[in-house]
């Protein structure tokens, strides 16, 4: 029987239409903490994960879904965050708050710059207003221009690797679905057996 997602109202079933869209299924960690975290995530009254309990990975953001091996895996301490709750299981939004100390936080502070007018070594002071925080950019616009050309190389390299590792991927499932259907041709397992190891293949 295939596998279903645990998921509120979430349809996705471990089949070859939904692994041939690229959607995986994973089963709830071992651990106690980061599963009771997963328990909670999906906001389901006394649920409680069983040993074949799954999430489908629509669930989680792609940062945190490893494809990068012939297996695609969750990296550790990964989390479910994408949902579509019902509008009573919606969180309320928070409210602003009005204290003195979180409207000072909230408000951009100033900096000032000192220049000199004069040969006399007079100064005049003005004033700027900084919404980010001063360590959020680096002051030479070279040294900025250098990393985000990195970044972008790095970025770049990485989709590469993606890629190859998703056709490799593609080419191993492929595989693996022609011997278990040969074998099931052969009449060398059993209809169940076929349909389990095919299940777990994706998993």
């Amino acid at each position: 029987m295939p596998v279903s997602c645990s998921a509120w109202d979430c349809k996705n079933r471990c089949t070859i239409q939904t692994r041939s869209q690229g959607i995986t299924f994973h089963r709830f960690p071992t651990d106690a903490k980061l599963r009771k975290i997963w328990e909670t995530a999906l906001r389901k009254e006394d649920f409680s994960a069983s040993a074949y309990s799954v999430l489908c990975s629509q669930h989680f953001t792609e940062d945190a879904i490893d494809r990068t091996g012939q297996i695609v895996r969750l990296r550790e301490g990964a989390v479910p965050s994408i949902f579509n709750f019902p509008a009573h299981l919606q969180k309320k939004p928070v409210k602003p708050r009005k204290t003195v100390t979180s409207q000072k936080a909230a408000a951009p502070y100033e900096v000032v710059v000192v220049k000199a007018v004069s040969k006399a070594n007079k100064e005049k002071t003005e004033t700027l207003v900084c919404d980010e925080h001063s360590y959020a950019l680096d002051p030479s616009p070279n040294r900025v221009k250098d990393r985000l050309a990195q970044a972008l190389a790095n970025m770049e390299r990485l989709q590469r690797q993606l890629r190859n590792a998703k056709d490799r991927e593609r080419r191993c499932r492929t595989t693996l679905k022609s011997a278990l259907d040969d074998l099931k041709q052969r009449n060398l397992i059993s209809d169940e057996l076929h349909q389990r190891l095919d299940m777990y293949s994706s998993l």
